[in-house]
Formats: structure tokens, C-alpha cells, sequence
């Protein structure tokens, strides 16, 4: 059992890196303002994003190379128009789950929002300067397990004392409401950009673990995978039992939301458990930020590599502090306004996951990708049609604004 838990490794970054701000804040929000209704939303958004996000690990496994050296291999303009995507939105999406974070921390601890997000930044940067690989992986197993034990004990608890739950789905009309289901689905259960991270990862563990077969990959992911899947639906489940109809609802404030957040376990847990929970919510945004802080400069560190067609020393350094002085900078003109933040970063991941599902599914299905590796039929079809469908989604979207 021990052994087989250490084969596994990306496929809980890829949870702790997905376990964040879309479940913590957009799942909790839609069972509060939604009760079930977007269960539906969820659970396609799931199923149609499932096959892209598996060719990260697929293709890593079997080449021995990321889906960077891939976008390369189908042309330099692909490579690029990545490269400008994610500068264009890796500071948003880091601000919006370090201020998440750092919100949970004055929540618990006291003290000020601000000085949090820096002392947060600061402490992610030096594990990622020390420990780089090695101490994400063991972290993330830890956080993803102790807190998936504890969300499944607060939704069994918080049924017990629920009464009329309907679970009749619906979709939004109003403009509001629309641009938060396109939120919702933008980062459930991440951004399709987060299977680059992946294969990233995917490379990296098979340097520290030769013997790591493509099977096994599949099945890390996969684990990874369902392991998201629950706790979103664990994360609405909490929203829908006890804020659902009560005539609150949450706060744009970092803090406040904070608050409200580990206020929603302890009701079905008890008072007891608000060390325990604040602790699980915290280690839960502290991974999701120490993993996004870790990915966004190693994937500008390779892609400008790449693009230069030469080894760039300390090039992942230099991207790791940009990104950290441009949070830290953008943190200070939007503390007030983490609704909106989250709501930016979100729409953003959702209008892009067209191009990212293209992408992923030609490379995957070309010469670059070993025979044996490519995707069956019945898997061509489904990334097929889940690539119309978000297309679909995204026009929809434009069309109401």
C-alpha cells in the first residue's frame, strides 16, 4: 500500500492545484445561492474537460516530454500564443487564490490580510527554492487525503440536520446569474491549462522514479481526478445544507469569506472542529498556492527555453519572483474586491478552454504521440464532441454580454 502511494504523485498536485478557489469558494457559493440546481453544471463540466486533461499525463508518460515540447512540435506560433496566454493570466489567477488564502490565515490567526498575502508568498517561495519537486509531492498526498476525510464527515453530519433538500437542476436566466455559472465551470475542477502543469509534473516524477509506467500515470491521474470530482460535490453539498435559503450569503471580502467558510463546517461539526477545519481550509488554499506559484514559472522557464532553442540559467528563478512582486502588486489595488478577481480569472479560464481542448486533442491524436499512446476511437469521439460543447458554452456566453 505504502509503495503504491509513493508511485503516485501528480495526479495529487493536480488535485491540490484544482482543490482551491473552485471548490472552496465557487462550489460553496453555488449550493449557497443555488442549492443543487448547478449540479448538472458540475458534473458535465467534468466529464467534458476529463479527456484533455488526461492527454497531459498520457503524453508525458509516453514521450518522456511535456505537452510544451508537443505545442512546439506542431509549430512555433502555438507555442507563442501559449507563452502571452499565460502571461496574460497567470497574476490574476494568482492573486485571486493567495488572497483566498491569506484570508483563511486572518481568519484563524488574526492580523492583517495584507501582511498575510506576503508572509504566505514568502514562505511558498522558499519551499519551492529548497524543495522544489520533492516536497509537493509528499505535501499534497497528505493535505488531499486529511481533507477529504474531513468535507465527507461534515456533509454526512450537516444531512442529518437538513430537511426539503430539492434537488431539481436549473439554469440561470438573468445576466448575474449566467456570468456566474460561466465562472463556476471556468475552474471546475481547474483550468484546462493545469494538464501543461501536469505533464509537467509528470516529467519531473519520472526523474525521480524510472520504473513509473504509463499505466500507472493513467491511474495517478484518475485518482487525482475523482478525488476533485467528489469534493466538489461535497463542497455544493455543504453550501445547499446550511446556507441554502437561510437569506445569507457570502462575502466578497477575503476575510469575511474566511470566515463564513469554516463558520459553514463547525455548524455541522460542532465548535470543536473549527481548529481542525480552519487548519484543513488553510494547508487546502496554502497547496493550491504553493502549486500554482511552483507551475506558472516552470512552464515560462521551459517555454522560453524552448522558444530560444537554449538552457537559460536560473530562468525559473527569475520567472518565480516576477510572479511573485506582480501578485503582491496586483493584491494591493484589489484586496477589496476578491469576488471580482475570482470572477475575471475564472471567465478567462473558461473562454480559453476551447483552445487548450483543441490543442491537447491534435497533438494527441498526430505523429508526435507514439501509436500505442493515442487515444482509442470511443475516447477521439468524446474529445470531439466535449470540444463542440465548450465552444458552444463559450458563444453562448458572448452572446448574453
Amino acid at each position: 500500500m505504502i509503495a503504491q502511494l509513493k508511485k503516485l504523485g501528480p495526479g495529487f498536485l493536480f488535485a491540490g492545484a484544482a482543490i482551491g478557489v473552485s471548490h472552496l469558494v465557487q462550489s460553496t457559493r453555488a449550493g449557497a445561492d443555488f442549492g443543487f440546481g448547478l449540479l448538472w453544471a458540475l458534473l458535465l463540466i467534468n466529464a467534458i474537460k476529463y479527456p484533455f486533461f488526461e492527454f497531459g499525463p498520457r503524453y508525458a508518460s509516453a514521450t518522456g516530454e511535456s505537452l510544451l515540447e508537443g505545442y512546439m512540435k506542431m509549430g512555433r506560433h502555438v507555442l507563442i500564443a501559449y507563452f502571452l496566454l499565460t502571461f496574460a493570466t497567470m497574476f490574476t489567477i494568482q492573486t485571486a487564490v493567495t488572497i483566498v488564502t491569506a484570508g483563511i490565515a486572518a481568519s484563524l490567526f488574526g492580523g492583517d490580510a495584507t501582511l498575510w498575502t506576503a508572509i504566505i508568498l514568502g514562505i511558498c517561495v522558499l519551499i519551492l527554492l529548497i524543495g522544489r519537486y520533492k516536497v509537493l509531492d509528499t505535501l499534497m498526498k497528505l493535505i488531499v487525503i486529511s481533507l477529504t476525510v474531513s468535507t465527507i464527515a461534515a456533509v454526512i453530519l450537516a444531512a442529518n440536520n437538513a430537511t426539503n433538500v430539492s434537488f431539481s437542476q436549473i439554469i440561470p436566466q438573468d445576466a448575474i446569474s449566467l456570468g456566474f455559472l460561466i465562472a463556476f465551470m471556468g475552474w471546475m475542477p481547474a483550468p484546462l491549462d493545469i494538464s501543461i502543469w501536469h505533464s509537467v509534473w509528470t516529467v519531473e516524477k519520472k526523474k525521480m522514479d524510472a520504473t513509473v509506467t504509463p499505466k500507472q500515470s493513467r491511474f495517478d491521474f484518475n485518482v487525482g481526478y475523482l478525488v476533485t470530482t467528489i469534493l466538489a460535490i461535497g463542497f455544493v453539498a455543504l453550501g445547499t445544507l446550511v446556507m441554502f435559503n437561510t437569506g445569507n450569503s457570502f462575502s466578497s471580502s477575503g476575510t469575511q469569506f474566511a470566515n463564513q467558510l469554516i463558520g459553514m463546517y463547525t455548524s455541522s461539526l460542532g465548535e470543536w472542529a473549527t481548529i481542525i477545519i480552519g487548519v484543513a481550509s488553510l494547508t487546502t488554499m496554502f497547496s493550491t498556492t504553493l502549486t500554482t506559484l511552483d507551475a506558472s514559472p516552470r512552464v515560462m522557464h521551459r517555454t522560453s527555453e524552448i522558444l530560444q532553442n537554449k538552457s537559460i540559467a536560473k530562468g525559473y528563478l527569475f520567472w518565480l519572483l516576477i510572479l511573485a512582486v506582480g501578485t503582491l502588486a496586483i493584491f494591493f489595488f484589489f484586496i477589496a474586491e476578491m469576488g471580482l478577481l475570482i470572477k475575471i480569472a475564472t471567465i478567462l479560464s473558461f473562454l480559453t478552454a476551447p483552445f487548450y481542448a483543441f490543442l491537447n486533442y491534435k497533438l494527441l491524436t498526430s505523429i508526435h504521440t507514439p501509436k500505442h499512446a493515442q487515444p482509442k476511437p470511443f475516447l477521439k469521439y468524446y474529445s470531439l464532441v466535449s470540444i463542440l460543447v465548450l465552444i458552444g458554452f463559450s458563444v453562448w456566453y458572448l452572446s448574453t454580454l
